[in-house]
């Protein structure tokens, strides 16, 4: 029997209407005493999604001093977190807000680091990971049902020079209070709602069977995995249902608790070396590519869980080891039918580029690598990629 440590640290308001909750955030800013308040968020989807009108009346109805860095893309750089940092030491700032999916909430973390620790740059927090005071408070307002960042320590950015795509991990940046609003979601355009939510399945495929595993995190990880099987394909045919984006922002939540407590692994570990070398391409994407192939062999160590988190597209599994290639190929046809057919050479790379992707992998993702549950090799890692091609 497996011993375990859980990590559950977030103050969540999920629901219908949670957006709401953000006067409870309000006055505990009040009463902490912690404005200036740095918001972080992209362009637009802030305010598309209607988040934005009722944060600002309750920011001005309890005369709360805030200040907005709206530079936040996604695939976010360590350049766009240095900048926001600035921005926040500007005003002083006390706390940080995002609002937005999980590249802006990520900046937010690291941001909010930063502030504290203000002789460290980003590139150095990222690159070199250093022991830091801990953050500022972080609050977000997650409005898309993907990363699961709203309730672990994590926050990603790239380094373009580096050609990596790094994560950081501390305690500290654990936001505060979070609010996931399934009406938030509702405008998400097509394209993003599969990324995301893949990048959700990926969490809770890949935490089920890495090193770190445990019934906790199993059990929340299948309960994501059916949700998203179930519901995706309606979001796509329905994307304004709300009841639909509960359930996939419920899954998304619950596998980034198990991905907070368990961890990913080769899937991650090799996306991210695409989305650095090409950050046009959406992490999603190229999880999507990449997650049957890590299935295929994870499922030779865990075909008991996996063949009941995969059982809504795979019936007729029985949790034998030697049913690997069966299980990749209903996650691939499952995959395809939402309209993903794309090959790694569609997204400009060749075969050539395969030594590169892989050099970036064993050295920038040494930690995840070492969480699949079975012994990596070099030529393994060549192989994945080369299948995708």
């Amino acid at each position: 029997m497996k011993s375990f440590t859980l990590n559950l640290r977030t103050t969540l308001f999920f629901g219908i209407d949670a957006i709401h909750s953000f006067e409870k955030i309000a006055k505990y800013i009040v009463t902490q005493d912690l404005s200036p308040l740095l918001i972080i968020t992209g362009k637009s989807s802030y305010k598309k999604c209607g988040a934005w009108n009722v944060v600002k009346e309750i920011l001005e109805s309890y005369e709360i001093e805030y200040a907005h860095y709206d530079g936040v893309s996604s695939n976010p750089t360590i350049e766009m977190v240095q900048t926001a940092f600035e921005f926040g030491r500007g005003i002083g700032a006390k706390s940080v807000l995002g609002i937005g999916g999980g590249s802006v909430i990520d900046v937010s973390k690291a941001t909010a680091v930063l502030i504290v620790n203000k002789d460290i740059s980003a590139r150095e927090l990222y690159l070199k990971r250093p022991q830091v005071n801990p953050a500022v408070p972080i609050f977000a307002i997650n409005t898309t049902h993907g990363t699961g960042t709203e309730v672990d320590r994590f926050a990603v950015a790239t380094i373009p020079e580096e050609r990596a795509k790094i994560s950081i991990a501390y305690d500290s940046i654990y936001p505060t209070f979070s609010i996931d609003d399934p009406s938030l979601t509702t405008k998400l355009p097509r394209d993003q709602t599969i990324y995301v939510t893949i990048d959700a399945l990926s969490h809770a495929l890949e935490s089920m069977t890495s090193k770190y595993s445990n019934p906790f995190t199993v059990n929340l990880a299948t309960q994501a995995s059916h949700r998203i099987f179930e519901n995706l394909p309606k979001a796509l045919d329905y994307p304004e249902d709300v009841e639909v984006r509960y359930w996939l922002l419920y899954a998304s939540m619950i596998a980034g608790i198990t991905l907070d407590n368990s961890r990913a692994h080769l899937a991650h570990a090799l996306e991210h070396p695409i989305s650095a070398v090409k950050p046009e391409v959406p992490h999603g994407l190229g999880l999507a590519l990449l997650l049957p192939v890590v299935i295929e062999k994870a499922y030779e160590a865990f075909p008991d869980v996996l063949s009941v988190a995969l059982r809504p597209i795979a019936n007729d599994l029985r949790g034998l080891p030697e049913e690997g290639k069966k299980a990749r190929k209903a996650l691939e046809e499952w995959i395809s039918s939402l309209g993903l057919n794309k090959r790694l050479s569609d997204l400009g790379f060749c075969e050539e580029d395969v030594d590169e992707l892989v050099r970036i992998a064993l050295k920038t993702m040494k930690y995840l690598i070492g969480m699949a549950p079975f012994e990596v090799s070099e030529d393994m890692l060549k192989r994945m990629y080369i299948e995708i091609l």
